[in-house]
């Protein structure tokens, strides 16, 4: 078997993804098969691109919708679904209950992987992200996720505002994405 690349790691060393802040969070289709929604674009200057959801992207926003039902102090923002992945800008609070809830019970050993970096399969982003993917495979009857998604910590005002536009717009400059292929 061949030797398969080394991954380059996408989480910011050091950093707890459970800490209280913005996260904007990416989550691809299996193949970036475009099956969560389709885009049509309008002619006219009023005429804003406009989202059809597929049966799959109906089961998926049935999830973001509710996801605050299942967490006490995580919140999705604000979202769009595309035809082949999904934005997310998602806020986790800081609470007592988050420290024994979403963040589980852990203790230092269990915390931190060999190299001090918080493990991200024990963040509230990873756990989070896990979640809305099973409900909504367990719902499919298949899975249809990308096995890694992308999040990315938000620093500044200046920079969530960037990621609120983006979302807001993603549709209007669909063919220009990175996803569209």
């Amino acid at each position: 078997m061949p030797d398969l690349p080394e991954r380059k790691p996408t989480r910011l060393k050091n950093y707890d993804y459970s800490s209280a802040g913005a996260y904007f969070i990416t989550i691809c289709t299996e193949g970036r098969k475009k099956i969560l929604s389709e885009i049509y674009v309008g002619t006219g200057v009023l005429d804003g691109p406009r989202i059809n959801l597929t049966d799959y992207g109906k089961i998926a926003e049935k999830y973001i919708k509710n996801i605050n039902a299942f967490y006490d102090n995580l919140s999705v923002i604000n979202y769009i679904i595309m035809p082949n992945h999904i934005h997310l800008l998602v806020e986790i609070k800081k609470t007592e209950k988050c420290m024994k809830n979403i963040c589980g019970q852990r203790n230092k050993s269990e915390e931190n992987g060999p190299s001090g970096t918080p493990v991200p399969t024990n963040s509230a982003i990873a756990r989070f992200v896990s979640t809305f993917k099973r409900f909504c495979n367990k719902e499919y009857g298949k899975n249809i996720w990308q096995y890694r998604s992308n999040d990315h910590i938000i620093r500044n005002e200046t920079e969530y505002e960037k990621i609120w536009n983006y979302i807001e717009h993603n549709a209007d400059k669909w063919e220009e994405d990175c996803f569209y292929c």
